[in-house]
């Protein structure tokens, strides 16, 4: 009795490179879409470290007749996440705080540096490359989330 020739089920290898070098060339796609998903979310560490020391900042103010260091209002020098550092300094005129990014944040080039400075009545949120320059309103608008 002769038997019925089955073909074997399954895929080729070449069938699976297609398969794999397709999937390669859609992520690489999406990746740099992902990564400024991922900064942009990081960034609230930065911004919430800089709100509580700000406050910090106002309830030492309260307290005495000048704003000051990190130390003298309580803050640690890194953000909760890791993912900035802190810097402050104050006198009796008002005070200025700068988060600046490290690790894989250092990547988030126009939002590097976070800054907050308070001078009378008024604060002025700024950001930049780094401390030294600023962004345009609508970038920094970007940076700080609003």
């Amino acid at each position: 009795m002769h038997r019925p020739h089955h073909r074997q089920r399954g895929f080729t290898l070449i069938e699976s490179l297609v398969a794999v070098g397709i999937a390669g060339v859609l992520s690489s796609m999406a990746y740099p879409s992902l990564e400024g998903h991922l900064l942009r979310a990081r960034r609230v560490d930065g911004v919430a470290t800089l709100l509580q020391a700000q406050l910090a900042q106002e309830r030492l103010r309260a307290n005495r007749a000048a704003f000051g260091s990190l130390a003298e209002i309580g803050m640690r020098a890194t953000s909760a996440a890791g993912h900035y550092t802190l810097a402050a300094s104050g006198d009796a005129d008002g005070y200025e705080l700068v988060a600046t990014a490290v690790g894989g944040q250092a990547r988030d080039a126009a939002c590097r540096s976070l800054r907050l400075r308070s001078a009378g009545a008024g604060a002025e949120y700024a950001s930049g490359p780094d401390a030294a320059s600023s962004n345009a309103t609508a970038a920094n608008r970007r940076c700080w989330n609003r």
